[in-house]
């Protein structure tokens, strides 16, 4: 298979208007939703669809934009790379794609996900602050929704460090990765959360949100 970065720009495109619409009309519904939740303020977090396995294409919330009033063509289509490609972008001016979006690809090339969240949660922050090494949780009927035991398991949302080079980010997060948890949490910042498809990834987030609040509260 030729890899997505190499090739050539003058290609036929690998996503059509129509892709990019349905992947928008999600992105922006989901968006809203965070945004609406208090854990997507302002422009902050970014989510991300694929909308092609070969060649590999990731629709992403544009950069610098209010997450809880995205449009249905507020996104840029990346490769595996995470770099925007130019053939598969909409019409109209260019938009630029979140810094994070080769984070988000990494993440589908290591786990086969169909979409990746990135929100900024309060709990999230104040877990990864507490427990630097790992959030154990155990024994909560809540962890059936990430498909753990609710009974007599240890499950270990991992924490990592933050950095502003994806790359670093990136090996950081593939290291720390917990076969069987969809979540990393990264330390003063935020979380990323992954399902097989949007409403997977959704509800992945929620349930995970509730887990960092309860351990939070519980100390």
């Amino acid at each position: 298979m030729t890899s997505p970065s190499s090739a050539p720009s003058g290609s036929a495109p690998a996503v059509t208007a129509a892709d990019r619409a349905a992947a928008g009309t999600v992105l922006a519904r989901e968006a809203a939703r965070f945004a609406g939740l208090g854990w997507m303020r302002g422009t902050s977090g970014n989510l991300s669809v694929v909308v092609s396995s070969d060649p590999v294409r990731l629709a992403v919330t544009a950069s610098g934009l209010d997450k809880g009033e995205l449009g249905p063509d507020d996104l840029v289509v990346v490769d595996g790379t995470g770099t925007p490609v130019a053939a598969d972008q909409g019409p109209g001016t260019p938009r630029k794609p979140s810094a994070e979006a080769g984070l988000h690809a990494r993440v589908v090339a290591l786990t086969g996900a169909g979409a990746v969240f990135h929100v900024h949660t309060q709990h999230a922050v104040q877990a990864g602050a507490r427990w630097p090494g790992g959030i154990e949780i155990r024994d909560l009927e809540m962890l059936k929704g990430i498909g753990r035991s609710a009974h007599d398991e240890t499950v270990v949302i991992p924490v990592i460090p933050n950095s502003q080079d994806m790359t670093e980010l990136g090996d950081r997060l593939e290291a720390a990765m917990v076969e069987g948890v969809p979540a990393v949490v990264v330390a003063s910042h935020g979380m990323y959360v992954w399902g097989a498809d949007p409403m997977q990834a959704r509800h992945h987030v929620e349930i995970v949100q509730w887990l960092l609040e309860y351990k939070v509260a519980m100390g």
